[in-house]
């Protein structure tokens, strides 16, 4: 009887070792999903801060120099940080005449996410304002 007993109480105690086995693996995934839909979020916030910003540009609220400028968001972005320059793009019509005022505007967005800094980037092209 006592073998029987020192049976019972090893399946138990392996019973218990693969249940907090499948809690842990299960407590992992719970986590992945979490960092996975922060970063989501977190992505989003900066695609939206890019638009906004190409908004404000292409409307002429406002001006983006050639020397490139960084800034830390505030508020719902404040994770953000925003990065902004512009080139002069050399374009000309098919009878080979310059075209002035034309810029490539080049935007990124960064902010820390649980597997490291992340970057979004946009380019497009703006008229300067006459």
């Amino acid at each position: 009887m006592a073998n029987r007993n020192g049976f019972l109480l090893l399946e138990t105690m392996v019973g218990v070792a693969v249940f907090a086995i499948g809690v842990l693996a299960l407590a992992r995934c719970v986590q992945n999903c979490l960092d996975a839909e922060e970063t989501r979020r977190l992505d989003e916030l900066a695609r939206t801060v890019l638009e906004n910003r190409m908004a404000e540009v292409q409307a002429g609220a406002v001006l983006v120099e050639e020397q490139p400028v960084e800034e830390a968001l505030a508020g719902r972005y404040s994770n953000i940080t925003l990065k902004q320059w512009s080139l002069p793009v050399p374009l000309e019509t098919e009878e080979r005449v310059q075209m002035e005022g034309v810029e490539a505007v080049h935007l990124e967005a960064t902010w820390p996410s649980p597997h490291g800094p992340q970057t979004k980037t946009l380019t497009f092209y703006a008229l300067d304002a006459p």
